[in-house]
């Protein structure tokens, strides 16, 4: 049952981490698409949230500090994820690789990616603080739909 467990456990893994670089390489590849925006058209996140939560010119400038400190201090553990993903996807070319392997590599992956998750998370607890009473259900709604954009819906199928 705890092979059985083991398996199932690894698969979900693996299908994750292909997921990712699949994302990943659908936006550099959309990047050089839209001439560098990355964001088909409609201009970056910054200027998307400066619109539709009509920042103030204060707001926005303790935003892009935040933003700045957000960037330096992920560029580090974006580097190292890219780095732990490189070394998981090499095993690919060994002819033997047990399950503790696996899961040692795929551990790696995963507590990188989570210590960003975390990053992430206290990032926008920040962003959402700098907005007013009335600003931060539009926050909330945009944070939202910036995490499920170029999603399918899995009900009707529709992006």
């Amino acid at each position: 049952m705890k092979s059985s467990n083991n398996k199932i456990l690894i698969i979900a893994v693996v299908l994750l981490l292909i997921t990712n670089v699949a994302l990943v390489a659908l936006m550099v590849t959309g990047r050089d698409k839209d001439n560098g925006k990355g964001h088909r058209g409609k201009g970056e996140p910054f200027q998307l949230m400066v619109k539709e939560l009509k920042l103030t010119e204060q707001q926005q400038k303790e935003f892009k500090q935040l933003k700045e400190e957000h960037f330096a201090n992920t560029k580090p553990l974006f580097d190292s994820l890219r780095a732990a993903k490189a070394a998981f996807f090499t095993l690919l070319k060994e002819e033997n690789v047990n399950d503790n392997m696996l899961n040692s590599y795929s551990q790696r992956v995963n507590e990188r990616q989570s210590a960003l998750d975390k990053i992430l998370f206290i990032h926008l607890k920040k962003v959402r603080s700098l907005c007013s009473a009335e600003q931060q259900p539009k926050f909330d709604s945009f944070v939202l739909k910036m995490m499920q954009r170029g999603r399918r819906d899995s009900a009707s199928g529709k992006k």
